[in-house]
């Protein structure tokens, strides 16, 4: 099947079997590694990507159903420099393995997307479907809550 995609605002036809997870595409057809597998089951949230705006785990959908959609990656959260969200989760060293960073970061702009100026605890509701298993979150959260004030300057 020939399916046509705007990944990161970039035009793709990809030749691929109708129901091959876009996890997959994305990470062997496209060559966009940054979307992570966790679980492959849509329970820890690590390939969260923005599918025409929604924030969906990539692992559970056939990329049969996002022809002609629009995509963001975690590649597609900032051009040639790191975006305050990523750079606040380097300065907080909010990643150790980096397996959920990729979700976590998806999630986080969706938050700042919707709520610029969020509480500690409305953080922590944005990310509660991303599993962490290195850092206790509160690094994440500590992230998220400086580009929030980042974003504010």
């Amino acid at each position: 099947m020939s399916v046509q995609l705007n990944i990161n605002n970039k035009d793709y036809v990809v030749e691929v079997a109708p129901m091959k997870r876009l996890l997959d595409v994305l990470r062997e057809d496209i060559g966009l590694t940054g979307t992570k597998e966790g679980c492959g089951e849509g329970e820890c949230g690590a390939c969260s990507v923005f599918i025409d705006g929604s924030v969906v785990n990539s692992c559970l959908v056939p990329v049969c159903q996002t022809n002609g959609s629009k995509i963001t990656t975690v590649e597609g959260l900032s051009n040639n420099e790191l975006s305050k969200l990523q750079q606040a989760f380097i300065d907080c060293n909010a990643a150790q393995c980096g397996i959920c960073i990729p979700g976590m970061l998806i999630a986080a702009q969706a938050l700042l997307d919707l709520n610029p100026n969020p509480s500690r605890g409305e953080i922590r509701e944005a990310i509660a479907g991303n599993l962490c298993r290195c850092t206790g979150y509160m690094k994440i959260v500590d992230a998220i809550e400086i580009a929030a004030t980042a974003n504010k300057g």
